[in-house]
């Protein structure tokens, strides 16, 4: 049987939809996909030119006369290529990574070991357990009832403008007190179920075509960027929402003297975070304008889907189970900092023995041992589901870390911000601000929101002290900044848990955060000065 006919489920020619969102591939050919002739021009042209541009970038670069120091020079070759690389996708995304990665040891930026080293890093490990998690989700039912009690809110389940908006402010409330890969994480199944519900609901219909792709409705794509993007503006609001915040907090602290308490935090985050909001709601579906607005009808399909469903099974109370294990350990951390405070010896014992990491794939691990029926010794889940689950990100992510790393450790990142610094003559406290709001976030781009904070960070005080100016605002603005990475899969763990559902393409990805990386650094510049004299921190 073909891909196609997989998807169609057989040789009937209408979508088996239940069955393109267990067994989707987010890295598929076009032979794959189901595309209007434009669509398929446009596609063959782009992956094409990467062909071409990917090596033709890192050969003339590796040739220009930078001063940069070798190592330097030669990552930041490799580093444009792998863009170029996964902008264009002539090769799967992840098999971009790979190449970038084989190409640093070859050309001796770093050895086989050292630069596979963060390859092992907890962020890797949250994604296989939460993506173990969410197949069993899928699988048995679980995120299809969690999507049903979100369509069944009063107001909500009638508008697909709606679902989105309520899906997203879900979202803020929670990364702002867990980690926003746990809370994307934890939420990817039930935006998947809702996607499947408003896909079956639209085939009903008959508002799309028999051998639609499920993967590749504009509703899908906004409401897994509301996801992703959304938790990177929730994370803010909290110190504890998101690991830049502790960091950029904690070497403010270090070079300035000025404690940054709890409250200040968020009420300096609060107006930045509410109009962010806003604006992700408003571009996203602008952008992204969903097949349908009104879901007429939704409750008596809702009604006829929980009746489907039936009473919860044993494998339904087993995952739930799990599930439950691993965000109350997720959640602890947190609220361990409210109670005891950030810099406690509790808080560190706390969140060292119950990293992200190590608690996902203990939950997931729960999966193998809670049986469903122990005389045949079946257990909730099957290893053969667990090879199912989408590898590709898994190794994207962990590429994106490498050079996360490499970064920093070669002084790459170190070099160019000085660099630009000393270039631009930076002498005021906006325009040491504004770039080091645009610094954070170009860097946040091709590393992970935390590297990019630890890097910038101790970047712009420095800066700013030798131009004689209070560095407060604009280390804030770096480390408010350095979550603001919203155009690739690596960007952020968020961006690439959602970008692993499948149902985002890479280009709709930048289209869409090009967008957010401006509206949040004009934000950013314009909010937090404003706010950290309010509060009086300056």
């Amino acid at each position: 049987m073909t891909a196609e006919q997989q998807r169609t489920g057989g040789d009937t020619g209408r979508t088996d939809v239940d069955r393109a969102f267990l067994d989707n591939a987010t890295y598929r050919s076009l032979g794959e996909q189901h595309l209007s002739p434009r669509e398929e021009r446009f596609e063959k042209a782009r992956r094409t030119t990467g062909l071409v541009l990917a090596p033709l970038v890192t050969i003339v670069f590796l040739l220009l006369p930078t001063g940069l120091e070798n190592q330097q020079h030669t990552l930041a070759a490799v580093l444009l290529g792998v863009i170029v690389l996964w902008v264009t996708e002539p090769v799967p995304i992840p098999v971009g990574g790979f190449i970038g990665i084989a190409a640093i040891v070859l050309l001796g930026v770093a050895s086989a070991d050292e630069a596979l080293v963060p390859f092992g890093s907890s962020t890797v490990f949250t994604f296989i357990g939460a993506f173990i998690l969410a197949q069993a989700m899928l699988k048995h039912g679980v995120a299809r009832r969690f999507a049903m009690f979100v369509l069944n809110l009063p107001g909500v389940g009638t508008s697909t403008v709606r679902v989105v908006v309520a899906f997203g402010a879900i979202t803020c409330l929670l990364s702002a007190f867990v980690s926003n890969t746990a809370t994307v994480a934890m939420l990817l199944p039930t935006a998947v179920g809702i996607l499947a519900v408003i896909a079956k609901l639209l085939q009903s219909r008959g508002e799309v075509a028999e051998d639609f792709d499920p993967l590749r409705l504009r509703v899908g794509a906004a409401l897994m960027l509301m996801l992703a993007y959304g938790a990177s503006v929730g994370g803010l609001l909290t110190p504890v929402g998101s690991p830049p915040n502790l960091i950029g907090r904690g070497l403010i602290e270090e070079a300035t003297g000025e404690r940054i308490s709890f409250l200040d935090w968020v009420l300096m985050a609060l107006p930045i975070c509410s109009l962010m909001f806003v604006a992700l709601a408003v571009v996203i579906l602008l952008l992204n304008r969903p097949e349908t607005r009104r879901l007429e009808g939704v409750a008596d399909y809702v009604r006829e889907e929980k009746a489907a469903l039936g009473r919860f099974s044993v494998a339904e109370r087993n995952t739930l189970i799990a599930f439950a294990v691993t965000v109350t350990l997720w959640i602890v951390p947190g609220i361990v900092a409210l109670v005891a405070g950030t810099e406690s010896s509790t808080y560190e014992t706390v969140s060292g023995r119950l990293d992200e990491g190590i608690v996902a794939i203990l939950g997931a691990s729960l999966l193998f041992l809670l049986p469903t029926k122990w005389e045949d010794r079946e257990f909730t889940l099957r290893w053969s589901d667990a090879a199912k689950i989408d590898w590709g990100t898994v190794v994207l992510f962990g590429t994106g870390i490498i050079f996360g790393s490499l970064l920093e450790s070669t002084g790459l990142a170190k070099t160019l911000g000085t660099g630009a610094s000393d270039l631009l003559g930076l002498s005021s406290v906006l325009l040491i601000t504004v770039f080091a709001v645009v610094l954070a976030i170009l860097v946040s781009e091709t590393t992970s929101n935390t590297a990019s904070a630890a890097v910038v960070v101790p970047i712009i005080i420095p800066i700013a002290m030798a131009a004689d100016i209070n560095p407060l605002v604009p280390a804030l603005a770096a480390t408010f900044a350095a979550s603001f990475g919203f155009m690739l899969p690596v960007s952020t763990p968020q961006n690439a848990i959602v970008y692993g559902s499948g149902a985002v393409p890479i280009t709709t990805m930048i289209r869409t955060g090009v967008s957010f990386d401006i509206l949040g650094a004009a934000l950013i510049v314009l909010v937090i000065p404003v706010m950290a004299a309010a509060v009086g921190l300056v």
